[in-house]
């Protein structure tokens, strides 16, 4: 399948991940747009400063962890003041930005949900296939998803700068958004005895795979369009997840393919 969907450049828009001390310097920091990846506030901080800043996550949706402060002293040695952030390599995207643009453009869309993969390296293994697949974006939760990170980053081989990465805030909604603007969500997942090699993927589709060890969410697979397991034949009876989406991805782009 040739892909023509014309990513947005982002060159200018990449960086390492560089962490931010303190409490009003991390404030500054999302009020000036930066993408949070990480935020760690240490556990019983007090004072008018930080509600300031809780109040300004919960404006902006942003996930926080309360920590004792030995995290916090093992992240850093600098004056934290009992807060660190972590600014993200890459800018995220929104799906419902993402999908018009691929439908403009007359291209089918071909998407991957990641629903739990939380290892940085399944992470960037995965994106690198989806980059090289010419799938258009990749959509993960804003909780419970691996960190974008130079490891992630690295095991990507840089796919992470090129792919526009979609961090939703329910992956429950983002499906049913998708579902009404014409896209089979097809859950990869052993709980049925349909193959992935008995799915049409030659229409609009996003790819739903799991976390190793508890799959794809109940709620995901209740308003998914298919089910699709990986045939196995030998004693071990998984594969790990970036194998597992480079299989499925590469059946829907050979249908494409003899497609066209």
């Amino acid at each position: 399948m040739q892909n023509n969907f014309q990513r947005r450049d982002r060159g200018e828009q990449r960086e390492s991940n560089q962490m931010v001390f303190g409490i009003r310097a991390v404030i500054e920091a999302i009020d000036s747009g930066k993408e949070i990846e990480s935020l760690f506030i240490q556990r019983g901080l007090s004072g008018s400063l930080l509600l300031e800043l809780k109040a300004l996550i919960k404006e902006t949706n942003i996930g926080y962890q309360q920590v004792p402060i030995e995290k916090l002293n093992r992240i850093t040695r600098k004056n934290h003041q009992g807060v660190i952030a972590v600014i993200s390599p890459i800018i995220y995207h929104n799906i419902e930005d993402i999908l018009p643009e691929i439908y403009e453009k007359g291209e089918t869309p071909l998407l991957l949900m990641l629903d739990g993969v939380t290892d940085v390296r399944n992470m960037g293994a995965i994106a690198r296939t989806a980059e090289c697949a010419g799938v258009h974006a990749i959509i993960v939760p804003k909780k419970g998803s691996a960190e974008i990170n130079p490891d992630a980053i690295k095991t990507s081989a840089g796919a992470l700068y090129k792919i526009p990465v979609c961090r939703q805030d329910s992956l429950g909604k983002t499906g049913r958004f998708l579902i009404d603007s014409g896209v089979q969500l097809v859950v990869s997942t052993e709980k049925t005895k349909d193959s992935v090699y008995d799915i049409d993927y030659t229409v609009p589709t996003c790819v739903i795979m799991g976390a190793e060890d508890v799959g794809v969410s109940d709620d995901l697979i209740r308003i998914s369009d298919k089910l699709a397991k990986i045939p196995m034949f030998g004693e071990i009876g998984s594969l790990n997840v970036s194998v597992s989406a480079g299989i499925v991805i590469y059946e829907a782009i050979r249908q494409r393919n003899i497609i066209k």
